[in-house]
């Protein structure tokens, strides 16, 4: 097994912190504007909460917006040292020749890694995302293996990826939350990456000067990525992520008619959200939400919260009516694992419940020796 595999095989499984639907009364929630776009998503990124969605289920075609997916295994390869940035590629005649948009880099001659990134996230270059998905995987058609196998991990569960770029395959398909799980997934596990990379304007190599084609970086300031796509079954589509604040939001639109639609739709989505919702942080990074007792462990208890600041979204003017309360599965047996969902937050508004949440434990607990264990096998017989 490579070092690389070995790096997947070892991570914990990330829980994208995906809100149950919204109960609350239809007085409460705030209407969402109606898009001119075959499926889209409003995530509220410090909660995963669903603010607005169409369709965000059907399966469609992504186009370029897959390219997020061979970003965040670039990032993990990077992070591993299985690449390095200045690191030379040579070309090969499969990158050289991919068709669409192009970085324009050129057979058999060598290109740093830096400059695949940039000529991937800034340019879209079906060229240089090929290239790299055959430094990290041998070959284009390994890679997708791998893009499918990380897809299944991150929750990914109606994504089927064929190759690295996003051209069009019948069996190359996701969703619009499957998309959103995947781009606050390479948010909160490669923040220094995405802030390096997908604010960037431009890019210039080989001489050709190419901006980014995410328009919302110029509209908004707010707007720090991620990522455009486009093909004739897919439309135009925009994966946009923008803060404001305290507060992150992300969209997902796909399937509008013009570059300048899906920017447009997109930038509607978000204000929405900032402007119909108040963010309330329930606890910081790390913050414990409570201790939760914990059977034949080598510890008593284990602490249970959220590895990122919490924050959930409320119609404007209920951010004082806001209540949560945490229930825990027991009983609990170690060994616990960091990650572990050990309980869920019930968030409730004016007193009617408006979303639950899954919360990990904070840290790992082994199992207890021979003795420990058997005192509470005796204590569980009576509880």
């Amino acid at each position: 097994m490579s070092r690389f595999s070995r790096f997947f095989t070892g991570l914990l499984s990330v829980v994208l912190l995906a809100a149950t639907p919204i109960f609350a009364s239809a007085q409460q929630q705030p209407p969402a504007p109606a898009l001119a776009a075959k499926s889209w998503l409003l995530i509220e990124a410090g909660s995963g909460q669903t603010l607005a969605a169409q369709a965000a289920d059907e399966r469609l075609e992504p186009a370029s917006l897959t390219k997020l997916m061979t970003a965040y295994l670039t990032f993990a390869a990077l992070k591993q040292g299985v690449l390095k940035r200045d690191q030379s590629l040579i070309v090969s005649e499969k990158a050289w020749r991919a068709p669409g948009s192009r970085m324009f880099i050129q057979v058999g001659k060598p290109v740093a890694v830096e400059d695949l990134i940039k000529g991937m996230i800034v340019q879209s270059g079906n060229d240089a995302t090929t290239a790299l998905a055959e430094a990290i995987g041998s070959s284009e058609e390994q890679f997708a293996q791998m893009m499918n196998r990380e897809a299944q991990r991150l929750g990914m569960k109606a994504t089927s990826f064929r190759n690295a770029t996003g051209l069009p395959d019948p069996q190359h398909y996701t969703t619009a939350r499957d998309l959103a799980t995947l781009a606050m997934a390479l948010i909160r596990d490669f923040p220094d990456d995405y802030a390096r990379y997908y604010s960037i304007k431009e890019f210039r190599y080989n001489n050709i000067t190419q901006p980014n084609r995410n328009r919302l970086l110029w509209m908004d300031p707010g707007v720090d990525g991620m990522k455009t796509g486009h093909t004739d079954a897919a439309g135009y589509c925009l994966i946009a992520s923008a803060k404001r604040g305290p507060r992150r939001l992300l969209s997902v639109v796909l399937g509008t008619e013009s570059d300048a639609m899906r920017a447009q739709e997109s930038l509607k989505l978000l204000n929405f959200g900032f402007q119909y919702f108040d963010a309330v942080q329930l606890y910081a990074k790390n913050q414990p939400v409570s201790r939760l007792k914990v059977w034949k462990g080598s510890e008593a208890t284990v602490a249970a919260g959220f590895a990122n600041d919490f924050i959930v979204a409320v119609p404007k003017g209920y951010a004082g009516r806001v209540k949560a309360e945490l229930v825990s599965q027991q009983p609990l047996l170690a060994p616990v694992s960091a990650g572990q969902i050990v309980g869920k937050l019930r968030v409730s508004v004016d007193g009617k419940p408006w979303g639950e949440y899954p919360v990990p434990a904070l840290s790992a607990v082994p199992t207890a020796g021979a003795l420990g264990r058997m005192v509470d096998t005796v204590r569980l017989w009576f509880n």
